[in-house]
């Protein structure tokens, strides 16, 4: 059983310093459809959103797409790392976004005062001690609002899956000389991924909470995946 200390341990050793290459790698590691998932999250969340909460929110990648898709929306992006906070603090500053606000923290142990339109995360539920991440969704969201998780799935396609694996094994050799940093993640991530339970654990706890209107969408041939549920109106 994957512990709370052995996740933590696993995300200081992925990530510690990476931070100033994640945009580059995380594009090429993805082929490009990351931007294409942050899409598909922005276009998720409530038109007339008026806070939204962003955990784990690294470089901000996600927290600045959706700063500047809803302008009259305070935005409060979590990170766990400083190095990736001072990265996203630097991109506010150039771009001179003033709705966006960053909190140094673990996203399981964040619990805002004020009630929140959206939640988002990106990469995180794989990570995450899911039982107090969500419960602590369902005490800061609005009736009503909105739980949005995306994160890297392994393909159930046999053909996808031994695609899956070559480009990892890619990712390993000549991944691992452009971007030396990376060479633990490259080499670890596939089989964290081939064991985590993060869909299947995050579905049965949103039902067990209460939450309504769970869904599940497959992404880019099953190799990610976004789940949305909302807190009930009552």
């Amino acid at each position: 059983m994957t512990t709370r200390r052995s996740r933590l341990d696993v995300v200081y050793r992925f990530f510690t310093g990476t931070g100033f290459s994640y945009d580059r790698v995380v594009n090429l590691w993805t082929c490009g459809f990351d931007r294409y998932w942050k899409e598909r999250i922005i276009d998720l969340i409530p038109a007339n959103s008026k806070r939204i909460l962003d955990q784990a929110c690294g470089t901000g990648i996600l927290t600045l797409k959706i700063a500047r898709a809803f302008p009259g929306c305070r935005v409060t992006g979590v990170e766990l790392r400083d190095e990736y906070l001072d990265l996203a603090r630097t991109k506010v500053r150039r771009q001179g976004l003033g709705n966006v606000r960053f909190l140094l923290d673990r996203a399981e142990d964040v619990l805002l005062e004020e009630s929140l339109d959206c939640i988002t995360s990106s990469y995180l539920a794989k990570y995450a001690d899911l039982a107090p991440l969500l419960v602590n969704a369902g005490r800061m969201l609005r009736p009503g609002g909105l739980m949005i998780l995306h994160d890297f799935t392994c393909p159930e396609n046999p053909l996808y899956l031994a695609l899956w694996k070559s480009w990892f094994r890619l990712m390993q050799t000549v991944g691992g000389r452009l971007f030396p940093e990376w060479r633990t993640v490259f080499h670890e991530l596939p089989v964290f991924l081939q064991e985590t339970n993060w869909l299947s654990e995050t579905l049965a706890l949103l039902e067990k909470l209460g939450f309504s209107d769970i869904a599940c969408t497959s992404l880019t041939f099953g190799t990610a995946a976004i789940v949305t549920a909302r807190k009930p109106l009552i």
